[in-house]
């Protein structure tokens, strides 16, 4: 813990500037976040007064390989990127946690009460008891903190916005009461459990283990209790590609049942041979019986649940090949995903109104003008939003201005992946 004043003047140190090389890998936004923590400092003094106190930064995540199979118990290829909520934090006697969410009321939440709220679902209420209660119930210490908290995670952006704010508050305990010694996947177990049952949402993993574990990062869920992480190294930087993600300015208003389908439509195969999930499902079996499959579940949940068995091996590929220092091999499968999600999967747009297919322009936009410079998919779970693309570093001005020509000013982002999840800054 160091004095508020004290940190406001480190933040302009050449040694912090290093620190936020270090986390933020762009130099071209350290006079931005610069100012940025400076502001989070200010904005907290007037809040809570000079005191001492922390900084801690959990990212936002970026999904990289395997669409929609987290919850088939797949394999995922996902990273950490360098948007992320901030947070100066100072130790409390009282048993209350205070927290301000830039733009947003003062959160107050009392630990004597951890029990499950209806009334906070869906609120960041809900989700700070939810995680003070799953760390309280795995043997960690709490305790009372005041916090303000300010985020440049995109909201509705398929960056994880939720995932970065609860693993912001799983690392802010870790450091304050228990020596940073509570595990990122620990951290990211618990946030899925705060999300699922006291914020309202179901979910699979993915999200908070990026945010949690940081870097790029392979997932193996077969064991969901249990999740295989495995770091790859890989400096994008070195083989002098960035990550853009375009915001596409598609509603999701009305989509919860496309979504929905898809998982449901998968179990329904999953459900042929008896198994709860299609990672149970032997793939030469699947395609062995491809006709009776589609006699008793339809041509849809096939096509998805070949989606998924090529997916994951997809995955395994686009992990091999970086490994390998095979970035161009790298490259098509991302490609080879995209296609899939696109033709198979079919979460691109959405049936209910095929005139509005704003990520199909993305990425027919992306087609035509990134042959020989990057490659480009749906990110997330798809019907709106956003997409991804790895583009060449000397082309990634062009990319950003005509995607940005097509949906507006700073649709276009263009990122780096972190090294880091949550930590203590």
């Amino acid at each position: 813990m160091k004095n508020t004043k004290i940190l406001a003047e480190e933040i302009t140190s050449q040694g912090f500037k290093e620190r936020l090389e270090e986390i933020y890998v762009d130099t071209g936004v350290i006079a931005y976040q610069t100012e940025r923590y400076q502001k989070a400092i200010e904005k907290f003094e007037e809040l809570y007064g000079e005191q001492e106190a922390e900084l801690y930064s959990a990212p936002g995540r970026s999904e990289v390989g395997g669409n929609h199979t987290d919850h088939q118990h797949g394999e995922v290829l996902a990273a950490s990127i360098n948007l992320d909520a901030i947070a100066v934090v100072c130790k409390t006697e009282e048993n209350v946690i205070k927290l301000l969410s830039d733009g947003y009321p003062m959160i107050t939440v009392d630990l004597k009460d951890l029990g499950m709220r209806r009334g906070e679902m869906g609120t960041s209420a809900g989700l700070i008891r939810g995680m003070v209660y799953g760390l309280k119930k795995n043997g960690h210490t709490v305790g009372g903190f005041s916090a303000y908290v300010t985020s440049d995670v995109l909201n509705g952006a398929g960056m994880s916005s939720s995932a970065a704010f609860e693993v912001l508050v799983g690392t802010i305990f870790s450091g304050l009461y228990n020596d940073m010694k509570i595990s990122p996947v620990e951290i990211a177990q618990v946030a899925q459990f705060a999300e699922n049952v006291y914020f309202g949402k179901p979910c699979g993993l993915m999200d908070q283990m990026a945010c949690s574990v940081g870097g790029l990062i392979h997932i193996d869920f077969a064991d969901p209790e249990n999740p295989v992480v495995e770091k790859v190294n890989v400096d994008f930087s070195s083989y002098h590609h960035s990550l853009c993600i375009t915001d596409t300015k598609g509603s999701h208003a009305d989509l919860t049942d496309d979504y929905a389908l898809i998982p449901q439509e998968m179990k329904k195969v999953a459900q042929f041979f008896e198994k709860e999930f299609l990672r149970e499902v032997d793939p030469e079996e699947f395609y062995k019986k491809i006709s009776n499959i589609r006699e008793a579940c339809g041509d849809r949940p096939v096509l998805r649940a070949l989606h998924f068995f090529e997916e994951d091996k997809r995955v395994e590929r686009e992990v091999s090949a970086l490994n390998a220092g095979d970035f161009q091999g790298f490259l098509d499968t991302v490609k080879e995903s995209g296609n899939s999600s696109f033709k198979y999967l079919q979460n691109i747009y959405t049936n209910k109104d095929v005139q509005n297919q704003s990520v199909s322009m993305g990425l027919a936009v992306s087609d035509s003008i990134l042959p020989g410079h990057g490659v480009s998919r749906v990110h997330g779970g798809g019907f709106a939003g956003t997409i991804q693309a790895f583009v060449a570093d000397d082309f990634v001005e062009t990319y950003r201005q005509m995607l940005d020509g097509v949906y507006g000013e700073g649709c276009c982002h263009v990122l780096k992946v972190r090294p880091f999840g949550g930590i203590r800054v």
